[in-house]
């Protein structure tokens, strides 16, 4: 016997990542175009302002594109200066020196740790542990692959403190 199946989107017909939230394919999408849309005002040098002056404030790369999307309209920085959010704070010489997913993951890791001491029976949380941990593994050989990280750089748990 056999079954069929109608899929609507055969894009979505994955494998379940090991980290994945296993639900629907609900997300935002991006703009079609490469070009920036007709309703921003801003030209590049005002949006590269705009973000040097939200890194100097402490904002993170992600906190800075949100507030560049729902504060002052902008929905993408790469159309309108030609590159990236992290490549114009290297320029500015204020990009942080651990990419921002992996520092995530390692805040993420510090916060499980500190969990665990104070409930050292939460098995699920030891499970997720282990899992941010074996993630915080993989992108730092992925960054160190593509030179965005030292060779001799190691994941510590004393790096981050919250």
């Amino acid at each position: 016997m056999v079954l069929s199946v109608r899929l609507e989107h055969p894009e979505k017909i994955t494998m379940v990542g090991k980290l994945s939230t296993m639900r629907g394919g609900g997300r935002s999408t991006r703009p079609v175009s490469k070009r920036p849309p007709n309703w921003v005002v801003y030209q590049p040098d005002e949006v590269k302002a705009l973000i040097i002056n939200l890194a100097r404030e402490g904002k993170s790369q992600s906190q800075i594109g949100n507030i560049l999307r729902d504060v002052h309209g902008i929905p993408l920085v790469k159309p309108i200066v030609g590159h990236g959010i992290r490549k114009v704070l290297e320029e500015a010489e204020l990009a942080s020196e651990i990419p921002q997913d992996l520092y995530d993951l390692m805040v993420r890791a510090t916060k499980l740790r500190r969990h665990l001491e104070r409930n050292p029976k939460d098995y699920s949380n030891k499970r997720g542990l282990q899992l941010t941990e074996s993630m915080i593994y993989r992108v730092t050989k992925y960054y160190k692959k593509k030179g965005k990280l030292p060779r001799d750089w190691n994941y510590r748990r004393e790096i981050v403190t919250i």
